[in-house]
């Protein structure tokens, strides 16, 4: 069965596109070496960044706290009190909020050190890095990782740094997804799912912010052409993965990341196909967007390459405009990955 390869050292380069922080300085060593593993790279990538956090001191945020005291603090919460029947031995049940470093920001990044640690393929040295690590981890409380709420982490000025960090831990716990073999907990091998998925369309557009800013990436929305005025609350929102605008001409790619195949298999005929939910879409968005029918507006569908044998290529003018269908192979060089997105500028006789 047809699946996904990609080296682990591309990995790396697609976060850093993805997380412009290991661009910095303390992260150019990673660039650097040879990683047998995924767990590896997560870990070591985790290691130089919350050390550097423990050297600045881990963020402390309020957090609210119930708990018997001799003393007042905060707020008496009196029907806990009478529940709990403290009052005879002298002490009452306070609620109150302490400056302290247990957040959700640190329970998850000590969770997901805990587990590289203890289930993931990670070199002795690493180990014994992370153990070290954990030791400024003690008054952090230890939480299960499926618990973690990612979407509910917030972030401002002061724990801007862990934006990164819970980056990678969200990819490793949502990513790598814990597996029983033979009554042990692994990690599984490589990133799975939407996670991979997110991260390729986040490198894809991170890619031409840095290189190509004068096209104006974004991931932009793309209205209806309905002839009625005013909006229709009932159609669906349509949102590009990357749209690049060169003068009149729009290019809108659309990012495919399969893990088990890039083509549909008509077992009736023995034949294999372009999957027509992904060309439905991307003619959608393409003649909505050419509104004029100008012409000047092509999309392309950019597949990240399967060991199939047939892989997606292919142009076409479908209703006047330009329809590709691109492979991009994450299992080459770098230069050749960054060489065929180049070329994704071509199609529409943009000099990149």
């Amino acid at each position: 069965m047809a699946k996904a390869n990609i080296r682990v050292k591309n990995i790396y380069y697609m976060l850093s596109y993805a997380f412009q922080t290991l661009r910095e300085n303390g992260y150019r060593d990673v660039a650097s070496e040879d990683f047998d593993n995924i767990h590896d790279l997560f870990a070591a990538i985790l290691i130089r960044g919350v050390g550097s956090q423990v050297k600045r001191g881990l963020h402390r945020d309020y957090i609210q706290k119930q708990e018997p005291l001799a003393g007042l603090r905060g707020q008496i919460n009196l029907a806990e009190t009478i529940k709990q029947q403290t009052q005879p031995q002298g002490r009452l049940i306070c609620s109150f909020d302490e400056f302290s470093p247990d957040s959700p920001h640190n329970q998850a990044l000590k969770s997901v050190l805990l587990l590289l640690l203890h289930h993931g393929n990670v070199t002795s040295e690493n180990k014994r890095a992370i153990r070290k690590l954990l030791l400024y981890f003690s008054d952090v409380s230890k939480v299960e990782p499926v618990s973690i709420r990612w979407d509910a982490l917030k972030y401002h000025r002061n724990n801007a740094s862990y934006r990164m960090l819970l980056g990678i831990c969200r990819l490793t716990v949502k990513g790598l997804l814990l597996t029983t073999e033979s009554g042990i907990h692994r990690l599984s091998a490589w990133l799975q799912g939407e996670e991979m998925h997110r991260l390729y369309e986040k490198f894809v557009l991170s890619y031409f912010l840095r290189h190509h800013p004068d096209y104006f990436p974004k991931a932009a929305y793309i209205d209806w052409d309905i002839e009625e005025e005013g909006h229709n609350p009932h159609l669906p929102v349509m949102k590009s993965d990357i749209t690049l605008q060169s003068g009149d001409k729009r290019l809108i790619i659309d990012t495919k990341y399969y893990e088990r195949g890039t083509m549909q298999h008509n077992s009736l005929y023995d034949s294999r196909t372009y999957i027509s939910s992904n060309l439905y879409q991307i003619y959608t968005y393409v003649k909505n967007s050419d509104k004029a029918a100008t012409g000047n507006v092509a999309g392309v569908l950019l597949y990240a390459k399967t060991d199939e044998v047939v892989t997606p290529d292919d142009d076409m003018i479908i209703g006047g405009n330009l329809i590709s269908l691109r492979t991009l192979d994450l299992n080459q060089d770098w230069s050749v990955i960054t060489s065929q997105l180049e070329s994704l500028c071509s199609w529409l006789e943009i000099t990149c």
